[in-house]
């Protein structure tokens, strides 16, 4: 059986799959983004499958290793993305829980009038 010409759609596929959340990472659509990532690991899955018990000549591997290339590129890229996301959530949740902090202590002295201290 030529596993190549399959083996070659399924590469494919995962390119313009890690193309399509590459750039849902850019426009900042990450609840599209983990969809598009279900898909890709699916995908991903069903390339081990497909390559399981099948030993792959070079001259093939020498052909998809550009896009793998692109696609491991693709990845890593994302992956930087999410990072600076993730950066970006901590630093909202770090400001959302020092507010909470302020609110807190100014709900306490809430109808409280303060006066100086005199001394005499």
């Amino acid at each position: 059986m030529n596993i190549a010409p399959h083996m070659f759609g399924i590469y494919q596929q995962l390119l313009v799959i890690s193309q399509s959340m590459l750039r849902l990472a850019s426009e900042g659509k990450w609840d599209e983004l983990i969809d598009t990532e279900v898909n890709y690991v699916s995908t991903v899955e069903k390339l081990a499958e497909t390559t399981r018990d099948v030993t792959i000549p070079a001259q093939t591997l020498d052909q998809l290793r550009p896009v793998l290339r692109h696609i491991l590129d693709n990845e890593a890229e994302v992956k930087r993305m999410l990072q600076h996301r993730m950066g970006e959530l901590a630093d909202l949740i770090g400001q959302n829980t020092r507010q909470k902090s302020v609110n807190s202590a100014y709900g306490k002295l809430s109808g409280v009038v303060l006066f100086p201290h005199q001394s005499t």
